[in-house]
């Protein structure tokens, strides 16, 4: 069965086209990344030749722009402090 793909975000390169691809495939949508031959050839992240888009079946839209959006505005943040388990004691 073939799925109609389309574009829920668009980034500056690869890299960071990754990081959020795996976001969306951690909660179980299906990714695809495209981007410019050249700009991938060259590594470019600005530009028209660095923008690369993130892709997603049409019937995983609306939760896709969800996560997204939930992203932009912080709310998936941990705003809990780090803290080292592996500190010497005392």
């Amino acid at each position: 069965m073939s799925h109609k793909w389309v574009v829920v975000h668009s980034t500056a390169g690869q890299p960071q086209a990754n990081l959020i691809t795996s976001l969306l495939e951690a909660e179980g949508i299906p990714t695809q990344i495209t981007q410019e031959g050249a700009g991938v050839a060259f590594g470019f992240t600005v530009g028209t030749l660095g923008i690369a888009d993130i892709l997603v079946p049409e019937a995983y839209e609306a939760q896709a722009r969800s996560i997204l959006d939930a992203m932009q505005s912080g709310a998936l943040e941990d705003d809990k402090p780090y803290t080292d388990d592996t500190e010497k004691p005392g």
